[in-house]
């Protein structure tokens, strides 16, 4: 079977957009070849991920564009007029579009990954020709694909509740973790690394893009009411989303200047080392279609305070502590308690790590082939009814 996957939002550029979605594409191709060696993957990027092919299995065939299909309504057409074409030049059997969005004109048997519908559910937090982008070619796409895959059961309900899709093409297959991800033991890297970036013995951690449903408001607030009685800064590390600035203008409200620490984009191969050097790490996100910085918190032994909203209780289990992100009191409780008891903190990291070992790249592409292979059947169930 060869499937074409549009990768055009795989981006290796230091930024927010190298988080997220970023991550899905990356990891499932690496895990691909190996978990389904039937497959013949041919990945359709951007000429922006040129340059970083040799470290990825040899097996994959890549067809770089020569348009900026980085920029966003480059990439639209590209998905929607060049994309039909150029994928039946390619003699593919199946196109999966891993971002929520797949080419509707090319007649192929097609699969699409949803993560999240928070365009649809926040649409106040995006703007108008974004958010109404989004919501209609989700639609389309979910209807048009022969088989559907979302991240978490969370975005399945989601998806089922808001477009008009038999269920039994919406398929749930969870996000892996990064291997490379694992505490950091050595405390000599530790403390060059906190020397490096400014950051104390202690500190709460938050790592993740600043946009409005991440919460950052809510917790810098929650962080307000009990900062005098902890010796810990809040360090907010992340590059910038979109409507960031009430982030900043809070912090000077509340007056925590000097006890927020903005670090920026935090790089990938940094990742073990910000979350084994955090005490607690909270992620208090008003909605997430899989929430992967807990898992991967929970991979380096960080003990996690997260929302027990939306898809967050799927990845956190029993091993975070889970509060109501609009509930600031109770946010603050729980900041103030993980942070005073060491006992819990070593029993969530315990508990985390065996969570996080239960999430693999692997699992995520060996049941995505099998997906495939179910698209691909009932697209040719789909052709016989039609002769």
């Amino acid at each position: 079977m060869r499937v074409g996957v549009l990768g055009h939002l795989l981006s290796f550029a230091p930024g927010y957009r190298q988080a997220g979605v970023s991550r899905y594409i990356e990891f499932l191709l690496r895990a691909l070849p190996a978990a389904a060696p039937d497959i013949e993957a041919v990945v359709f990027t951007g000429p922006q991920a040129g340059d970083c092919r040799e470290s990825f299995p040899a097996s994959l065939q890549w067809r770089p564009s020569r348009v900026p299909t980085g920029r966003p309504e480059v990439r639209i057409l590209w998905e929607q007029v060049a994309g039909p074409l150029v994928l039946r030049r390619a003699g593919v059997d199946l196109v999966h579009g891993p971002v929520n969005v797949m080419p509707l004109l090319d007649g192929l048997p097609g699969v699409v990954t949803v993560h999240d519908l928070a365009f649809r559910i926040y649409p106040e937090q995006y703007p108008r020709a974004k958010q109404r982008y989004l919501d209609l070619l989700t639609g389309l796409s979910v209807r048009r694909a022969a088989r559907v895959i979302t991240v978490s059961e969370s975005t399945r309900r989601d998806v089922l509740r808001f477009y008009r899709v038999d269920p039994e093409r919406v398929v749930t297959v969870p996000n892996g973790v990064d291997p490379s991800l694992a505490p950091v033991t050595d405390e000599e890297r530790l403390a060059a690394f906190r020397q490096e970036h400014g950051l104390p013995d202690q500190f709460i951690l938050f790592l993740g893009t600043l946009q409005p449903r991440k919460n950052l408001v809510g917790l810098l607030r929650a962080y307000a009411r009990v900062q005098a009685r902890l010796d810990a800064p809040l360090v907010v590390a992340g590059g910038k989303g979109w409507m960031y600035e009430p982030v900043f203008a809070e912090v000077r409200a509340l007056g925590v200047e000097d006890r927020v620490i903005f670090a920026g984009y935090a790089d990938p191969e940094d990742l073990p080392l910000w979350y084994s050097a955090a005490t607690v790490f909270v992620y208090p996100s008003l909605y997430e279609g899989f929430g992967l910085p807990v898992l991967e918190a929970m991979a380096c032994g960080a003990p996690v305070i997260t929302s027990g909203t939306s898809s967050l209780p799927e990845v956190a289990g029993d091993a975070a502590l889970l509060v109501d992100p609009r509930d600031v009191d109770a946010l603050a409780a729980a900041i103030e308690r993980l942070m005073g008891d060491a006992t819990l903190r070593a029993e969530l990291r315990e508990r985390g790590l065996a969570r996080a070992r239960e999430f693999s790249w692997e699992r995520t592409a060996r049941e995505t082939a099998a997906v495939y292979r179910a698209a691909c059947d009932a697209g040719r169930v789909e052709e016989r009814s039609e002769v």
